[in-house]
């Protein structure tokens, strides 16, 4: 009788403890950002100047995964599911706070900036993301004046 009882009583301490298991969250492709940051708008005024500092932040932290033309067609990440970035679509309804926030802060493989580089750099690369939001008339114009780089599909 004892020893039955002891079987009953393993047989409940292992089928509790083994209820009581917790799986890991799985990861999501969603990333919300916080309503506070996606309503910043961008402080750094564009110019010529602003456009061309962000276009060397973006060329020497951005490239080699989203490409030189932002199309994201790299062997870096061919794994990765990036958006193009040269698809006025890509970005449309993306505000300029919430690009900055997942510049600043990363976002799935995209590793953040944090505070390596200052913010106002960090707005001045976000400035090349709205070109890539316009039509595709107003993207060609951007191109012609050297704000945007060409494509090559």
């Amino acid at each position: 009788m004892f020893k039955s009882l002891l079987i009953v009583s393993a047989s409940l301490f292992v089928a509790i403890c083994g209820a009581q298991t917790t799986k890991p969250t799985p990861k999501t492709a969603y990333h919300p950002v916080p309503v506070a940051d996606a309503r910043q708008a961008n402080p750094v005024k564009s110019t010529p100047e602003s456009l061309e500092s962000g276009k060397k932040i973006y060329a020497y932290d951005c490239a080699s995964c989203h490409g030189a033309t932002g199309d994201g067609k790299t062997d870096v990440a061919k794994d990765m599911k990036l958006p193009d970035l040269t698809d006025p679509a890509a970005l449309k309804d993306r505000t300029d706070g919430e690009i900055f926030y997942v510049i600043k802060n990363g976002r799935g493989d995209m590793p953040p900036e944090g505070d390596r580089v200052k913010s106002d750099q960090l707005w001045k690369s976000g400035q090349l993301h709205p070109l890539a939001r316009q039509k595709e008339s107003s993207r060609r114009e951007a191109i012609k004046l050297g704000r945007l780089p060409a494509t090559h599909h």
